[in-house]
């Protein structure tokens, strides 16, 4: 029997397939997953609706296929083969596009971890490795949604070490020498997208120094607080909550350019993407009415979409809509960067790494600062000279005034 590639989301009506996770003459269970394909940017699996043995894989990695298209041949199992769940566990699998993506993954493994609890797929993935049942433990996230730091109580010191076990971060593949990579899934994706926002827009880059000495003061003072109630805060909280304001001050800045009809959109909802480098390639998951979200709810959010992107398990519904883009390479050790604008947005927010230099005060002595580049690109079709600096000169005041940013929003 044929299988053929089932519907994966509203409106999409193609993908394109990065790897097989099942080979020829394999036995498959209802909701192992068979195959990782890539649509707009969001990698799923392809989970299985039948039991039976794989006959033939009939398209390789790298291509694209559209819904309904074959993807294998199949011989069904029968109902005395072990390998054969019964009707009401096969039922069990809803219909791909009432499954956000990730929760496919997790039908493979899924007795372990029901969906009725809250929780993030890298969340569920940790779970079932630490052989945790979700329902027992209580979350500390929104709503009670559990977070990674919820399962930590979990993880039991390795042998003689009296050290809790960590887990690897992800494993980035830098290329092998001599060797030839064929340009594919989000690699592919991103290249795309790269070479037409580069040829669309007329870019222009603006940078300035921050003096953050306070804000480091204050997330120092804060983080512990912070960690205690599950959150991870880091220093992008703060200058996504920066962005927002200057954005208010500043609303050319949160738009796009309708092409076609020769307008610029100025939006009213502030939906802030932050890259995110996985793996596979950067993704830019979006934090939604950002404005709306204090600077704890802010952090939730990037640490729930980091941990999405890196597991390779990005929700379609995060990685659209945004509004303008903020990324970072102070991680990783960079002053100063030239991002490359989201398309179609306008603008972008480069952060460097935060670094201590001597400095002068307002009385003529030297005194130590934290100090961090900002590294600004704009499309000048939309965006000024000078209208840039003053969108950056707004971030500055947010971001060397950190305490304003954990005000609310109205007073």
């Amino acid at each position: 029997m044929e299988f053929a590639l089932p519907a994966i989301g509203e409106g999409v009506y193609e993908a394109e397939l990065v790897r097989w996770l099942v080979a020829p003459g394999e036995q498959v269970r209802p909701g192992q997953p068979l195959a990782e394909v890539l649509t707009d940017k969001a990698t799923m699996e392809v989970p299985a609706p039948f039991a039976g043995t794989v006959e033939s894989l009939q398209a390789e990695p790298g291509q694209t296929l559209k819904v309904g298209q074959p993807l294998l041949r199949y011989t069904p199992a029968s109902d005395g083969d072990p390998g054969k769940e019964p009707a009401a566990a096969a039922t069990a699998v809803p219909p791909a596009d009432q499954r956000t993506n990730g929760e496919a993954s997790e039908r493979a493994r899924v007795r372990a971890t029901p969906l009725s609890v809250k929780a993030a797929p890298s969340v569920r993935q940790m779970a079932r490795k630490l052989g945790v049942d979700l329902t027992t433990v209580s979350g500390s996230g929104p709503q009670g949604r559990v977070l990674l730091d919820d399962l930590t109580r979990y993880l039991k010191p390795a042998a003689g070490s009296g050290r809790q076990e960590v887990k690897p971060a992800p494993r980035f593949d830098y290329g092998t020498p001599g060797t030839r990579v064929k340009l594919q899934g989000l690699r592919r994706r991103i290249a795309e997208h790269m070479a037409h926002a580069s040829r669309t827009i007329p870019h222009y880059s603006y940078i300035d120094e921050a003096d953050v000495t306070e804000l480091v003061r204050l997330r120092e003072s804060l983080k512990d607080v912070y960690a205690r109630a599950g959150v991870k805060l880091t220093y992008l909280a703060f200058f996504v909550k920066a962005v927002v304001s200057a954005l208010k001050e500043v609303p050319v800045v949160n738009a796009s350019l309708d092409e076609e009809k020769g307008e610029v959109v100025l939006h009213d909802r502030y939906h802030v993407g932050i890259a995110v480098a996985t793996p596979s390639g950067l993704v830019v998951p979006v934090i939604r009415d950002a404005d709306k979200k204090d600077l704890g709810t802010v952090a939730r959010e990037i640490e729930r979409l980091s941990g999405e992107a890196r597991a390779g398990r990005p929700r379609l519904e995060d990685l659209k809509g945004g509004t303008f883009t903020v990324t970072s390479v102070g991680n990783i050790g960079g002053l100063i960067s030239t991002p490359v604008i989201n398309h179609p947005e306008v603008g972008i927010l480069g952060i460097g790494k935060v670094v201590r230099r001597p400095v002068f005060d307002a009385a003529g002595q030297v005194r130590p600062a934290e100090l961090v580049y900002l590294s600004f690109s704009f499309d000048h079709r939309v965006v000024d000279g000078a209208v840039g600096a003053v969108f950056g000169n707004a971030v500055l005041r947010g971001v060397q005034n950190p305490a304003r940013l954990l005000m609310p929003e109205r007073l």
